[in-house]
């Protein structure tokens, strides 16, 4: 039942009024689905989840622009919360990743990425440290019955030091995002949130919560992501989101936002195929493991460190038309295929149509110029770097 995101907005924008159910009785809901459904959202299938495309008659465009200008509210309760707990903790999740864990402070979180045997990448995570043998782990929704069996493979497998995986059935996880979240989260909360700069989590009193708050997100702006007990969630979600500024934004804004911060969704520009490397990822490998990693998966990545990988993810900006995940890229004025787009839209904060996508290693410089086919015609494009838009993350 699973789709990828730009299906479910194709839906979406076909769609013009609300409905209480997707398709399928199979799909699952978030705490917040009755929620959505009361505030006009159009429920589209993402990922097996029933979710919101937009609100009422806040179309996507104006979402995005109100969490570049504002505070967005997005639930990403669909997402897939655990706990590791234990002596063996962190050296299991350094098995499954190529994260240092020993470096990260307490507190602290990282991108990471879940390999395969042959290093291609199983998901896209976020670890977040809470001590030396305490980790919250945030997975992908589409992936989770891929994660869960591998993970608990894994598990099954392991002679190292005990370790309990719990996970967070159940429970909420908003993301307020955009440049008036932090001042909105402070009239809420004696905790001063200059101390939590990005990357770093803490339990924060909000309004009689106590809640596990990252700062951080998925759309190049600041903003933080709150962990809620399924009892709170809704009740929380209520609290926060009638206040001025804040708007409820969902998956079309998400989307678009993600994009021009030059972010990957997997299933469009991850799967078990691509090596970190490929996906422009290097950074996630940590810098006391590069020489000796040991990790599932290590020896591809250390080969494409070394050699350099086959092919590049890059970024376009393409003239005429926007293209899609599925174009194909070619060099200028010939059938030379350099490779395809994975994810591209009209930009609403730069007015271009922008794109990623894998070309060949070699003719992934900046500034080249290629073409890209959009409906069987050959579109003027040139590679560019990322992020599209400048990140506004509060670093202090």
């Amino acid at each position: 039942m699973n789709m990828n995101l730009s299906k479910a907005l194709r839906i979406g924008r076909s769609s013009c009024r609300a409905y209480a159910t997707a398709s399928s009785s199979e799909l699952r809901r978030t705490p917040l689905y009755d929620f959505h459904v009361r505030n006009g959202a159009k429920i589209v299938d993402f990922a097996g989840w029933q979710m919101p495309l937009q609100y009422g008659e806040v179309g996507q465009v104006a979402a995005h622009n109100h969490t570049r200008t504002s505070a967005s509210l997005f639930d990403v309760s669909h997402m897939v919360q655990s706990q590791f707990r234990g002596p063996g903790a962190a050296e299991f999740l350094q098995r499954l990743t190529p994260a240092s864990l020993e470096s990260l402070s307490p507190y602290t979180s990282t991108l990471s990425v879940m390999l395969n045997e042959q290093g291609g990448i199983i998901d896209d995570l976020i670890i977040t440290k809470h001590a030396e043998d305490a980790y919250y782990v945030v997975t992908n929704a589409g992936r989770r019955d891929r994660d869960l069996s591998w993970i608990q493979k894994q598990l099954n497998e392991w002679k190292g030091g005990k370790i309990d995986w719990e996970l967070l059935e159940g429970w909420g996880l908003l993301a307020l995002q955009g440049p008036q979240s932090a001042s909105f989260l402070q009239s809420l909360t004696s905790f001063d949130l200059k101390q939590l700069t990005f990357g770093k989590t803490a339990y924060i009193p909000i309004e009689g919560f106590n809640l596990h708050v990252a700062r951080g997100g998925y759309t190049g702006e600041d903003g933080f992501e709150i962990s809620i007990p399924p009892k709170q969630t809704e009740e929380f979600t209520e609290l926060i989101y009638k206040n001025p500024p804040v708007q409820l934004a969902g998956l079309g804004a998400r989307d678009s936002l993600r994009i021009e911060a030059g972010m990957c969704l997997y299933g469009n520009d991850l799967d078990e195929e691509t090596s970190v490397v490929e996906a422009g990822l290097s950074w996630v490998v940590g810098k006391s493991r590069k020489q000796s990693l040991d990790c599932i998966g290590a020896e591809r990545v250390l080969k494409d460190l070394k050699n350099g990988p086959p092919r590049r993810r890059v970024g376009f900006v393409v003239e005429g038309a926007p293209a899609r995940q599925g174009a194909k890229i070619f060099a200028p004025g010939s059938d030379d295929l350099l490779g395809q787009i994975t994810s591209g839209i009209p930009s609403p904060t730069l007015g271009k149509n922008i794109a990623m996508g894998y070309v060949r290693n070699g003719s992934h410089k900046k500034g080249a110029e290629v073409e890209v086919e959009v409906r069987g015609k050959r579109r003027k494009a040139a590679i560019v770097g990322m992020p599209f838009v400048e990140a506004r993350y509060y670093r202090g």
